[in-house]
C-alpha cells in the first residue's frame, strides 16, 4: 500500500474521532485528502506525536488516533513507552512503516532491524496488528475503534510508490491549534 492509501483508510475509519498526524508527509497528505476538525496537524516536533496523542486520549477518554512514522517512533519511542504504560488508554497508534525518512530525501530508517510489534508488545500495547493493504487498516481500525479501552498498535507495511506529495500546510499554527482545541471541548 502507499502513504497516500493507508491515510486514506484513517481519514474514512475516523470522521467522529481525534487524529493526530506526524510531521512531514502524513500531515499533508492527509490535509489535502480532507480537512477536518478533528484533525490535528503536528508541524515541526518530530518523534512527539505519540506523546500528544496519549494526551489526548488521557484528557479527553475518547479513542484517539495517531499516525505515526517510522523514522519518527524511532528517534523518540519514549512515546510508546508512555503509551503502553497506561493498560487503560484509549488510544490507536498507526505506524507508516516505509523504512525511510521520506520527507527529508529517502535516507534509509532501521526499521528494517527491528521489529515495531515486538517493540510495541514490549512496551504494553494489548492488541498488535500488522497490515499489508488499505482495505486490512480500514477493517482492523473499523474493528478497534468501537470499544477502544486500551493502547493499540497497528503498523502498516507500506510498499507502493506514492502520489506527488502535495505542498507544506499554509494554515497558521494559532488558528489551527484553536480550532482543534475547539473539536476535544466537545468532550468535555
Amino acid at each position: 500500500m502507499s502513504k497516500t492509501a493507508a491515510i486514506r483508510a484513517v481519514i474514512e475509519a475516523t470522521p467522529d474521532v481525534p487524529v493526530l498526524y506526524t510531521t512531514g508527509y502524513a500531515c499533508r497528505i492527509a490535509h489535502s485528502i480532507r480537512d477536518s476538525d478533528n484533525h490535528f496537524y503536528m508541524t515541526g516536533s518530530m518523534g512527539l506525536i505519540a506523546s500528544i496523542g496519549a494526551g489526548v486520549a488521557r484528557e479527553t477518554g475518547v479513542a484517539t488516533v495517531v499516525v505515526d512514522g517510522d523514522g519518527s517512533i524511532l528517534m523518540n519511542p519514549v512515546g510508546m513507552i508512555v503509551a503502553g504504560a497506561d493498560p487503560t488508554l484509549p488510544l490507536v497508534h498507526i505506524v507508516l512503516d516505509d523504512r525511510r525518512y521520506d520527507s527529508t530525501g529517502g535516507q534509509e530508517v532501521p526499521s528494517a532491524r527491528l521489529d515495531l510489534p515486538v517493540l510495541a508488545r514490549g512496551s504494553g500495547y494489548g492488541s498488535v496488528h500488522t497490515v499489508g493493504s488499505a482495505a486490512a487498516l480500514g477493517d482492523v481500525l473499523g474493528k478497534v475503534l468501537t470499544d477502544c479501552r486500551s493502547p493499540v498498535f497497528i503498523r502498516c507495511v507500506i510498499d507502493e510508490p506514492d502520489e506527488p506529495v502535495p505542498g507544506r500546510i499554509g494554515r497558521d499554527l494559532r488558528s489551527h491549534a484553536g480550532r482543534f482545541g475547539a473539536y476535544l471541548r466537545r468532550f468535555g
